[in-house]
């Protein structure tokens, strides 16, 4: 299965730019679908990037996130050619991990 995260990490300097899109339905809980029956919760909970083992951002989610979410950081310390790790869980127990090369 491919991932749901893309990503792209850009180093400028001694700055690393990070760029990250993930497909995720992100279902609050409260919508109702065509039938009139509430779309259960469905949300990422947690969303970390990981860089030499050390977290550089961490996002504790809930219901009230959009769907696809993106989200965008800069961090210091990273050079060209080094990997990025990023994972998320969701409240149903799914997840997802990649990791993206810093160009």
């Amino acid at each position: 299965m491919a991932s749901t995260i893309r990503v792209r990490a850009t180093n400028n300097g001694d700055i690393t730019e990070v760029q990250a899109l993930i497909q995720h339905p992100m279902d609050s809980g409260f919508v109702k679908d065509a039938k009139g029956e509430l779309i259960p919760a469905h949300f990422i909970q947690e969303l970390k990037f990981e860089y030499n083992g050390k977290d550089v951002f961490v996002a504790d989610w809930g219901p009230a996130v959009s769907k696809d979410p993106y989200v965008k950081f800069s961090f210091k310390g990273a050079k060209k050619g080094d990997e990025l790790r990023i994972s998320w869980v969701d409240n149903k127990g799914a997840s997802d991990t990649t990791t993206a090369k810093i160009s």
